[in-house]
């Protein structure tokens, strides 16, 4: 069975691989993804926070004064609690690269336009294939329009886009007031890709305690449906690859994402949860489905149930949204 795909211009063997997780920190662990049969190596985040404290030479200070009020606890995390630091990140890239033969995404996270940018260039010098440039920005001003965060996203995305000329992949929130339209401001910029989305983790509260509690649960394939949408809504009408991430768990769930219009699918959580050998078993779960189904390849899946292709285009618009409602019977 071809389950071969094309994700960033980068020739894969099949659209299944690690997304952005601790999993790369490790060298071991990075190997057991490739034994398992991962298509590419999807790196964890390089945050701006760390370069702007390398950059400012202020983590000392920062270690120093981190118990010294409740803000600065919460402003800037501790040195340690980041896995790698900027420059260690740097030095991983170029250990994956040697260690294994799939295609590595490096991943910069951040939210404001600025010299941590610059480690894009770095990243590619490092060996990166391709780059995935998290936008990840909660904006809590209320001053702050709509315009000025989408207007940051794409001047982040075109400065990157200066600086190197490996493929850049925009990893999204599903947040914005005009997703599609937001979609092709990033294509315009030059985005190469857009992965679909990015997965928040909520804080909690701890009404006893009276803090806030930061949470880690793993996605459910419920996750996915949000996904599904927007990848059909996008797909067919945008230059730039879609990955899914967020939700993925069985061999149907890829079936769905692909026919959505998924270029790549990026797994974590059951990753996380089972095993780099769960990607070797969604592979042959793939591709028994595919065969069962008398497709001939996963090209010929691809975008069939896409807004531009799905035989009921309202499913994904406000018709089902009424259905549903009023269909209901107690």
């Amino acid at each position: 069975m071809d389950l071969s795909t094309t994700y960033l211009g980068l020739k894969l063997a099949h659209p299944l691989m690690p997304g952005a997780s601790p999993m790369a920190v490790d060298l071991d662990s990075v190997r057991r993804l490739e034994d398992a049969g991962a298509a590419a190596i999807v790196m964890h985040s390089l945050f701006e926070e760390q370069i702007a404290m390398e950059q400012d030479a202020a983590l000392a200070h920062v270690d120093a004064h981190a118990e010294s009020s409740a803000e600065a606890t919460s402003y800037f995390p501790r040195p340690e609690a980041y896995r790698l630091g900027p420059h260690d990140y740097l030095a991983q890239i170029a250990k994956i690269k040697a260690a294994v033969k799939v295609p590595v995404i490096a991943s910069l996270n951040g939210a404001t336009k600025g010299g941590w940018l610059s480690y894009a260039k770095q990243m590619q010098q490092a060996g990166a294939d391709a780059l995935e440039l998290n936008v990840y920005h909660l904006p809590t001003d209320p001053t702050v329009t709509a315009e000025q965060v989408e207007g940051t996203a794409v001047e982040m995305v075109k400065e990157v886009k200066k600086s190197v000329t490996i493929p850049v992949a925009v990893k999204l929130g599903p947040f914005y007031s005009s997703l599609p339209h937001f979609a092709r401001r990033l294509e315009a910029a030059g985005a190469d890709g857009l992965v679909l989305f990015n997965r928040f983790y909520q804080p909690d509260i701890d009404v006893e305690q009276l803090e806030v509690k930061r949470t880690l649960q793993y996605s459910t394939s419920a996750e996915l449906n949000l996904r599904l949408r927007w990848l059909a809504i996008l797909s067919g009408r945008l230059r730039p690859a879609l990955a899914v991430s967020g939700g993925v768990h069985t061999a149907l769930d890829v079936v769905k994402a692909v026919m959505a219009g998924a270029h790549a699918v990026q797994i974590v959580s059951a990753l996380l949860q089972k095993g780099p050998g769960q990607l070797r078993q969604l592979r042959e779960e793939l591709s028994r489905w595919l065969e069962e189904h008398e497709y001939e390849s996963l090209g010929q899946m691809r975008g069939s149930m896409n807004l531009v292709k799905s035989p009921d285009p309202t499913a994904y618009e406000r018709a089902n949204y009424i259905q549903i409602l009023q269909g209901w019977k107690g």
